[in-house]
Parts: C-alpha cells; structure tokens; sequence
C-alpha cells in the first residue's frame, strides 16, 4: 500500500456517508408524511404559538395524535410546525371540529403534560397584551417561567395542616372601615377597598391578616411588592401567623430551580398564598379571592420589558375576571388609586385624624433657616443636628439623602461655575474626604484644578450624597455608629441600639423597635425632578421614611419651602388630599390618568409610518413627534398619542390594530407604550 492510497479513498467515504445522509434524511421525510392517527374525542387542539408577531396573535388549529391523546389538555406546552420550524406552544381547548377547511397538521410533540396556563392566567395575559398594545406572548413570558424538567419529576408537598390561627382582628382597630371589608372576604365576597396606611404601622402584619382571613374562607390570595426586601417582611409576617408551608414567594431572585418548585406548587393546588414581585400578579392560584398591591406608586411596579404592564393594572384586571376582592394600599396614594375611589370602584380604609396625630409628628424647616451663619462649610443644619441629639438619646435615627456617593457635583468656590474636566468637559466630583477632585465621565484627576472663568482654585459642593453626609454626622456625633444603605449596599434591618442611619430614598433599613428620628435632606431636591409625578413621588419616599418611625417619634423635613403642597401634605399626613389636588390639575391639564396616553418611538421614517397608519379614535390628538434631545444620543422621535379615559380601549385597539399592521407589512420597527410612568 502506498502512502496516498488513504487519500484515495476519501471521495468514496464522502460518497458512502452523503447516500447514508440522504437515506436518514428521507427516512425522517416519509416519516413526518406518514399518516398520523388521530384522537377520536376531541382531535382539534388550539394552541397560543409563542411567535414576537402581533399578525399572528392568536390560536391556530392542529390535530391531536391519538398517542398524545390522553395527555393533551387545556394549559400543557407542546412543539408544533409553523412556517417551517419547530416552535413553542400553549394548548388552551380541544376541539370537536375546526373552522379550517384543509388538513390539519398535527402537534409534533408534547413538551410536558403538566398544564401551567390556566384558563384564568391565558385570558389575563390576553387582555393585558390588548390593553397594552402588545402581544400575548411576551405577556406569557412573563407569566410562566422556563420549565425546569428536574423540578417538574417532584410532588408538591401538600401544605401543612393549618390548625388554629388566632386571626387577631385587632390588628385593624385603627381603621374603622377595616371590618366591613375582612368580613366580607371571610365570607366569600369581593370587597374592594384603597388604604391609607398610618404612619408606623406594621404592614406586613396587616396584609398577612387578610391572608388568613381569606384562606379560612377556603380562598387564596396574591399579594404584590415592589422588591425582594418587602417580599421578605410579608414572608414573616405570614410565618407568624400562619406557620411555615402555607404560601410561597415568587421572585427571580430565588433562581430556575426554586422558582419553578414554588410556581408548580401553587399551579397544582398545593399552596394558596403568594407573595412576589411583579411577575407574581400572574400565579396561577387556585380559588383565588384576593389580590393586593402595596406602595403601587412605586416604579418597580412597571415591568420594563415589552408590553410594560403596571403591577396595578394587572391585578385590577385579574379581579375582573376572576371576581375577586381587590386592596390597593400604601402610605401614600398614587392618583390612579384616587382616581380608582372617585369612580366607585373601590372603598377607602383610612384611619383618623387623632390616630395619625399620636404616632407621629413631623415638621419643616423651610429654605430660609436652611444654614446655620456659624456652621461653615457643614452639610448638615443646626434643625437637623437638633433632632438627631434629641433622637439618639431615645434610640436609632434615619437621616434620608436624595444622592448616593460622597461629591457628586463642585462648582468654583467663588463664581459658582461647575467645576469641568480639563480632558473632556465632563462634571467634576469628589469620592472621599482625601481624594483630588475627578471627571465623573472619564475619571481623570484634576488635583491642580482652576476655575476657567474667575481662576479661583476653591470648590464647593451643591449637591453632595450620602457617604458625605455619614461624613459628617459621624464626625459630629462620635462616638456614635453611622451606617449607610444605598446603591448595591442596601440593609434590609438595623436593632434598636443607638444608632445614625444614613440612607437614599428606597433604601432605609426597618429598625427592630421603629426610629425615634427620621431626618429627610435636601427636600427641594426631589421636588426638582423634570418629570409629571415630581411631587408625588417625592411625597410618596418622604412618606414611606416617616412610617418607619415609631409611636411617637418625629420627624423633620429640611430644604424645602414649607408651603410647598407636597410638604403641607406630608406634615399633615394628608396624601389623600394631594392625591385629589394632583388629579384635578391632570384633568385640567389633559394629563393621566383622566386621559389616556401612549407614545411611539423610532426612527424618523418609522414614526413616520406608525402615524400614517393609526387610526385615532373620535376625540384624539398627537402630540409631535419631537425630535432627541441634543447631545443625548438617541436617534429616535417620539410622539405621544392622548384620548379622553373613555375613549381608552378604543386607543389600545387602535394600537394594536397598527402593531399587526406593521407586523405584517414588515415595517421598520417602533416602540409602544401605553399609560408609560413618564411622557
């Protein structure tokens, strides 16, 4: 044999494999063309295709194999052939007969027979997609989490035996329109109901309450949070007063595994109380008589992927159908849960005045007192140090402080010009009490810095964060410990020893006993925001701080003018009534949520598109479309699209209309949302 006889015989292998190839690939072929035998009950399966097209947002009809027969139900996942691909599928009804004339192709394979889209869940995902613009797939994405075969092989332990629970009514004795709604629900009925949390009120405790009310009716509950430190709080709430094994909490957070274990145990019956985070809205919770929202002014509570459903809506929408009770609470009230008492769909639980007046008291000092002539350079004003002595003699103080970071911003000490880098113009600041000033886009030091309009080599700082702020507390009250929660070092607790929190907006730890002082810097600071909801959310963080306090401690507001409606507001403990105020301005300005509003993003020449093709309806406007902001760059338009409220569903219908439209003309794409937290 010579040395290149091997490379002879290469042409003849290829040619021996391509036949073999060929052969398995029509063998696969006369496979897939071989009749299938069909079911004899129910052979017709409609199935949801998770397919990103809103032309095709809808069921298809396929023929169930008699071999998948008895495992083919309403809610199982199943493979079908679409447009030439195997894709992923929901079945939500089997069928005696279908509508299509020709043959039907039958389901390719039955992913699981374990159904996790209830009738309830699939009719939910699809008015919240036709509410929102979008499409029913990504709403289910949302709404079912990945299969996890392993976990899908285990039983669900059922739940433990409930025995006596002390359902501690008492708990609701500052409300007196409390009652009427628990004993609604523990007799089945479907209250709904807005409340207005006192100021340090264990709400936790409160919500696990009606938890077990419900569930003593035979019913379940869902109960949603902005984030995983308040998803904790109502876990032991429930653990108290339940026990373990009698609910579940739904978050990411906990992982594929544990967070399909949990999904499926609810979906099988087995757990009829959860508590999670958004994606909880839509579990899968078997008699289900209870849906709650906490602090729904929150934006957590605004999913970020498409179609950007509110946790609100969602659940509102999930009463609807299911017929269920309703509680909308927090310390503070957004304008659509006002709005949701001005039309009579809800009730108000409230507790009164002199209740409110015992447990805190909160004051302000206004804009004029802000500085102390004696103080210096301090960050901290003489009101303010008060309090916090006055405080640490009877336990911990929160000092809450609109920034994280040390110096975000310096200006010239002398012409208050911003301090700019020498290398690309960017803003100066500070990260410690020894480091040289540095660009905040670059990071280039600029320890020899010069103001390029006066020459002054002072700096001073307009706007500081919470490590400064620790900075100086720490130095004025040592030996006091200072501890900071912000960014992605957040505590979830503090004890009751003496102690000064410093803490960003969001981020205040729950002290054991309740703080004895609750500081809120730089007022004006929040209320300066660029944005529709500047005040109501500034009331809604400053209100959500004070309510950690506890019976009878105070609480001080400082840089801000008193007479500002959202800090009258606070000091009165009267978020109702700015609540009120807010929504008559929006309905005289033609804002949300009197109005309903969308807007479209993209490219020029899409926008331009999208707007050809809608269809407003009767009373309609555009507003735009307006170019980017220089400087920002984003090459995309918006324009925003406003309807009177009772034209809403004509404005959803008209967008999706315009999404299918597009989908199936192969436009060029555009972005839509619907009620969006901004314009």
């Amino acid at each position: 044999m010579t040395a290149d006889e091997p490379d002879a015989a290469l042409p003849g292998l290829a040619r021996a494999a391509s036949r073999r190839s060929g052969a398995a690939a029509r063998a696969r072929r006369a496979k897939q063309a071989a009749p299938v035998e069909i079911a004899e009950v129910g052979p017709v399966a409609r199935v949801l295709v998770d397919l990103p097209l809103a032309h095709l947002d809808r069921t298809f009809d396929y023929a169930v194999p008699a071999s998948m027969a008895d495992q083919v139900r309403p809610g199982v996942r199943v493979k079908v052939r679409f447009a030439g691909q195997d894709v992923d599928g929901y079945v939500v009804e089997r069928a005696a007969a279908s509508d299509h004339d020709g043959q039907l192709a039958p389901l390719r394979r039955l992913v699981s027979a374990e159904p996790v889209l209830t009738p309830a869940v699939a009719e939910l995902c699809r008015r919240i997609a036709e509410r929102y613009a979008g499409v029913s797939a990504d709403v289910r994405r949302l709404a079912v989490p990945p299969r996890h075969a392993t976990t899908e092989k285990e039983p669900s332990p059922p739940a433990a035996p409930l025995g006596t629970v002390q359902l501690r009514d008492e708990l609701w004795d500052a409300y007196p329109a409390a009652p009427a709604f628990w004993r609604r629900l523990r007799t089945g009925g479907s209250p709904r109901a807005v409340w207005a949390a006192a100021p340090g009120e264990d709400w936790p405790l409160l919500l696990a309450h009606l938890a077990a009310v419900t569930l003593a009716g035979g019913r379940g509950t869902v109960i949603c949070v902005p984030d995983h430190r308040d998803v904790a709080r109502v876990d032991a709430a429930l653990r108290e007063l339940l026990g373990p094994d009698q609910h579940v909490t739904l978050q990411a957070e906990a992982g594929p595994g544990p967070r399909y274990r949990d999904f499926l145990q609810v979906s099988r019956g087995a757990r009829k109380i959860v508590v999670g985070t958004r994606s909880a809205a839509f579990a899968p919770v078997h008699d289900l008589g209870l849906v709650v929202v906490w602090d729904d002014g929150d934006d957590l509570h605004a999913e970020p992927r498409a179609p950007y459903p509110h946790t609100r809506e969602v659940l509102l929408e999930r009463a609807e159908i299911e017929g269920c009770a309703a509680l909308v609470g927090g310390f503070s009230r957004s304008v659509e849960a006002e709005q949701l008492l001005r039309t009579g769909w809800a009730k108000e639980i409230a507790a009164p005045r002199e209740t409110i007046r015992d447990r805190a008291l909160v004051a302000v000092a206004g804009a004029a007192r802000l500085r102390d002539p004696f103080a210096g350079a301090g960050r901290v004003p003489t009101e303010a140090h008060d309090a916090v002595r006055w405080g640490l003699e009877r336990g911990p103080v929160l000092v809450q402080t609109p920034r994280a970071g040390y110096v975000l911003r310096l200006a010239c000490d002398r012409c208050r010009t911003p301090a700019r880098c020498s290398a690309c113009a960017g803003p100066l600041e500070l990260t410690g009490a020894t480091t040289p000033p540095r660009c905040r886009w670059c990071a280039t030091a600029s320890p020899d810095w010069a103001c390029a309009e006066c020459g002054g080599r002072g700096l001073r700082a307009p706007v500081v964060g919470d490590a400064r702020t620790a900075d100086e507390l720490g130095r004025a009250f040592a030996p006091v410990p200072v501890v900071t929660s912000s960014g992605d070092r957040v505590r979830a607790t503090v004890d009751a020893e003496r102690r000064i929190v410093v803490a960003t907006p969001g981020a205040e730890p729950v002290a054991e006993e309740g703080y004895a002082v609750v500081v809120l810097l730089d007022a004006w600071l929040l209320l300066a925001r660029d944005s529709m909801r500047a005040a109501e959310e500034a009331l809604r963080r400053w209100s959500n701080a004070v309510a950690l306090l506890r019976p009878g401690g105070r609480a001080l507001a400082v840089g801000g003018d008193p007479a500002t409606p959202a800090l009258q507001a606070l000091v009165r403990w009267d978020q109702a009534g700015f609540a009120g105020r807010e929504a008559d301005e929006r309905r005289e300005a033609r804002l949300p949520p009197a109005t309903r509003v969308a807007t479209i993003r993209g490219e020029p020449g899409a926008l331009d598109d999208a707007l050809t093709l809608l269809a407003l309806p009767e009373h309609g406007d555009v507003l735009g479309p307006l170019a980017p902001l220089p400087g920002s760059g984003d090459e995309e338009e918006r324009a925003v699209v406003r309807v009177p409220r009772a034209e809403g569903a004509a404005l959803s219908a008209a967008l999706g209309e315009l999404q299918r439209l597009r989908s199936a003309r192969k436009l060029d794409p555009v972005r839509v949302q619907v009620d969006p937290l901004e314009i």
